[in-house]
């Protein structure tokens, strides 16, 4: 659902509130009995709209994958964070602020990750998207990356300063901290920043 900057009316705030709805019930419905599991009728009873409707508006369950994926986006403000922190001059700052989107992007995503893990397990086309959005995160970074290139410590290559910042920021890292070892995210986000300014920083 896109971020709206007039105001609306009162059949466009009703479009948004079913589009929340079906959302909302798919996504409830994903984590209860598995992607495959759930069907469209399914959602609509649950969202209590129209089948019709959740068809004319996302087409198939795909369709409102993509729309969970895009929601967990926003909620996560992970891209705004980014954004602000390639505006950031000093490198200790900007790296704080990558390591806060980071922490955003972990922290808000532990009911897409099941919910693409089920799907992608049995829908080959959903499989192929969450490759095409993991892929996207790799290009993303590397650009990143890239865009900080005069402040990486002298002697560090691009691509080792990739690897090293992907590494370190896999949900597995994130997951292993703050779910098994009880770590808060705000604990997690300290020591990220400290190890990317130790690895990247001069």
């Amino acid at each position: 659902m896109e971020k709206v900057k007039y105001s609306l009316t009162h059949r466009q705030r009703q479009a948004l509130e079913t589009q929340r709805l079906i959302i909302d019930a798919a996504q409830d419905l994903f984590l209860e009995q598995g992607y495959a599991a759930t069907t469209i009728e399914a959602i609509s009873a649950r969202a209590g709209v129209a089948v019709s409707t959740v068809y004319a508006i996302y087409k198939n369950k795909r369709g409102i994958l993509k729309a969970i994926r895009e929601v967990w986006h926003q909620a996560s403000g992970q891209r705004d964070i980014y954004q602000q922190a390639l505006q950031e001059s000093d490198p200790q700052r900007r790296l704080e602020l990558f390591a806060h989107a980071t922490r955003r992007q972990w922290e808000t995503s532990a009911a897409m990750m099941t919910i693409y893990t089920s799907a992608a397990s049995a829908d080959a086309e959903a499989a192929a998207e969450l490759n095409t959005a993991l892929h996207g995160r790799r290009a993303a970074i590397t650009n990143f990356i890239r865009e900080s290139a005069a402040m990486l410590r002298p002697g560090l290559s691009l691509e080792r300063a990739t690897a090293i910042y992907l590494s370190v920021t896999r949900p597995e890292v994130y997951q292993e901290l703050v779910e098994v070892a009880g770590w808060t995210p705000d604990d997690y986000e300290a020591w990220l920043a400290e190890i990317l300014k130790q690895q990247l920083l001069p």
